[in-house]
């Protein structure tokens, strides 16, 4: 694979991370509390007593994050699908520049 191609696929990576970050993050603090016995939703913030600290806030913060996947995710995959097509372009320019160096 070309060291192009490697950098447009490893922007494509970065991009659907971070599109997917807010998600994740609301994920882990799901599970994170779950695995704890608390209770989280958006509701409301739940005591959450982990080591004698209450972590009910900071899950609740996390948990909430979650919703600023509606946005992350569409300009996500928006920006996913520009750099797609200048992939693109780039791929077919370059493919016709070496054939006009080889003719």
């Amino acid at each position: 694979m070309r060291k192009r191609n490697l950098l447009f696929l490893l922007g494509l990576v970065l991009i659907l991370l971070l599109a997917a970050a807010p998600i994740l993050v609301a994920i882990g603090a799901g599970t994170y509390a779950a695995s704890h016995g608390c209770v989280l939703h958006e509701g409301f913030v739940n005591p959450c007593i982990v080591d004698g600290k209450d972590v009910g806030q900071t899950l609740y913060t996390l948990g909430v994050l979650g919703w600023f996947g509606i946005a992350t995710v569409p300009l996500g995959i928006g920006a996913a699908a520009v750099l797609i097509v200048v992939w693109i372009i780039v791929a077919v320019t370059a493919r016709k520049r070496a054939k006009q160096k080889a003719a």
